[in-house]
C-alpha cells in the first residue's frame, strides 16, 4: 500500500497579540501609529521619493521602542512569541538568542500595495495588525519551491492549502503572524477605502 507524507514544511505562526504579557491596548497603538506618520517628516519624504504608497517608518524610525512606551510593550509581548515559535520550528539556538533587529509601522491607504519579497540576514519575520478594514488586503505567501517547479502543472483550485502555489491569510485586527524570513510574501492592492495598519519587524540571530 503507498504512504504519503508531507516533507520539508513551511510554518506558519498565528496567535492573538495578547496571549502574553504585557497587554497592548489597541487604540493606543492605532493612535500612536497614525500620530507618528503625521509628524515623521523624513519617513514621510522617502516614502514620496522611492514611490512608496502610504507611510513606512522603515528607513526613518529605527527607535520605535525607544521612543514609545507603548512599541516596548509590543516588543516583550512579540519577544515571548517568537520564542514560542522558535521551540515549534525546533530551532537549536546554541545559547544564543533571537532579538528584535528591526520594527516598522507600515499605513497602506486604498490603492497601495506590497509588492512580494523576502527578508534577508533575519531568522523570523513578522506582522501584528492594528487595522484591518474590511475588504482590506489579506497576506499573499508563495510556495518557496515556486522557481524549482519548472513544467510542473498548476493546481487545482480545490487543492489543499499546503498543495496550493499561494496561500492568502486574513488577518484580524489584534493578529500576530510570524513567518521564516525566506518566506517570499507581499500585500495585495488595498481595495478598501480606509488604511491598512499593521507593525512589521524582523528577528536575528544574536
Amino acid at each position: 500500500m503507498a504512504t504519503l507524507s508531507s516533507l520539508f514544511v513551511t510554518r506558519l505562526y498565528r496567535a492573538p497579540l495578547g496571549e502574553f504579557k504585557p497587554t497592548v491596548d489597541a487604540t493606543e497603538l492605532e493612535q500612536s501609529c497614525l500620530v507618528i506618520a503625521e509628524d515623521d517628516e523624513a519617513g514621510q519624504e522617502w516614502c514620496e521619493e522611492n514611490g512608496y504608497p502610504g507611510y513606512t517608518s522603515y528607513a526613518s524610525l529605527t527607535d520605535l521602542p525607544w521612543r514609545f512606551p507603548i512599541f516596548a510593550d509590543l516588543v516583550k509581548a512579540l519577544d515571548a512569541h517568537v520564542a514560542a515559535f522558535a521551540e515549534d520550528l525546533a530551532f537549536d539556538l546554541d545559547g544564543r538568542a533571537l532579538k528584535l533587529e528591526d520594527l516598522w509601522i507600515n499605513i497602506l491607504p486604498e490603492g497601495g500595495m506590497h509588492a512580494s519579497h523576502i527578508h534577508p540576514h533575519s531568522v523570523i519575520s513578522g506582522t501584528t495588525y492594528v487595522a484591518m478594514p474590511e475588504g482590506t488586503s489579506a497576506l499573499k505567501l508563495e510556495d518557496p519551491r515556486s522557481a524549482r517547479m519548472m513544467a510542473a502543472p498548476a493546481r487545482r483550485k480545490d487543492a489543499p492549502e499546503e498543495l496550493r502555489q499561494f496561500v492568502y491569510v486574513a488577518p484580524k485586527v489584534g493578529d500576530v503572524l510570524l513567518w521564516e524570513s525566506w518566506l517570499r510574501h507581499e500585500v495585495p492592492m488595498n481595495m478598501a477605502e480606509d488604511e491598512r495598519i499593521s507593525v512589521s519587524f524582523n528577528y536575528a540571530w544574536a
